[in-house]
Formats: structure tokens, sequence, C-alpha cells
């Protein structure tokens, strides 16, 4: 039997729906476990801890081949919401929360959230730009260090 899993960071680099929710998934029930759990947003993950587009995070509908016909589709006006809306509704149905409400949740159980230092510098954005739950915007570095001893996950 392996040793048991004590600490995961989650690197998050979508900032599409179905980009973010299997990380958010997953660093909840990291922390549910008792597992230590560290979120780092870089590039188009910065979407979701960015005070100014958490609340409109939609599917990506063009080029996403598993949304099989509706990819046919998926370049039309419109589709993209019609999507999320779709998935939304379902996620709802199950008790899924909202991305803004899952990323305070996922925070208040003590998982860290931080945004990556290059790829804010990219966008241009400072800390007055980011959600409250954001910890501190690190360096890659400084990310490595802290996953040190753990489990990296790429979404």
């Amino acid at each position: 039997m392996s040793d048991p899993i004590e600490k995961v960071s989650i690197i998050v680099s979508k900032g599409s729906l179905e980009g973010v929710y299997p990380a958010l998934i997953m660093a909840n029930g990291a922390r549910a476990e008792g597992i230590e759990a560290n979120l780092f947003f870089t590039f188009f993950g910065l979407d979701v801890i960015h005070r100014s587009t958490i609340d409109h995070i939609k599917v990506a509908t063009v080029g996403n081949p598993g949304l099989h016909l509706a990819t046919i589709a998926g370049g039309l006006p419109g589709m993209s919401s019609v999507m999320t809306h779709y998935l939304e509704k379902k996620m709802e149905k199950l008790d899924i929360p909202p991305i803004p409400e899952f990323v305070e949740m996922i925070a208040d159980t003590g998982a860290g959230i931080y945004a990556c230092k290059a790829s804010t510098d990219l966008f241009e954005l400072g800390e007055e730009d980011l959600i409250d739950q954001v910890m501190d915007i690190i360096t890659v570095g400084e990310f490595f260090a802290m996953a040190a001893g753990g489990e990296i996950i790429f979404t």
C-alpha cells in the first residue's frame, strides 16, 4: 500500500467552465479528506480569480471535442452561453455551487489560492484586480517550493 497523499498543488491554466471545475472539485475533495490543497492560477486561469471576470466564466464551445455534436454548432453566436446555462443547471441539481461561491468555500476550508506572478505581469494585473480570497501573487519558484513533497496536478 502506498503512502497517503498529504498535500496537493493544483495548477489552473484554463479560464473556461470545464477547465476550472475539475480543479475546484479536486481541491474541495482534498480539503474534505484533510489534505492540504493549494490552487495556482496562471494564464487564462486568472479569469477565475479576477474581480471582473469570475462571474462570467463560460464553456468553451469552439474546438472542444468533448461537446461531440454541439461542436458542429460551437461557433454560432450565443452557443457558449447556451451550453454554459445548460451545464450550470445540471450542476445546480447536483448541488455543485457556482464558481464564485465554490472558490470562497474552498478558501474558507484553508486551501491556498495564489496567482502566478508572470501571468499577472503579462496581463498587467495587480492585487487590486483579484478577488479577496487570493492569498498572494507568487513566482513559479515560490509555487514549486510550496508544492515540495506533495502532488502537483495540472488542469
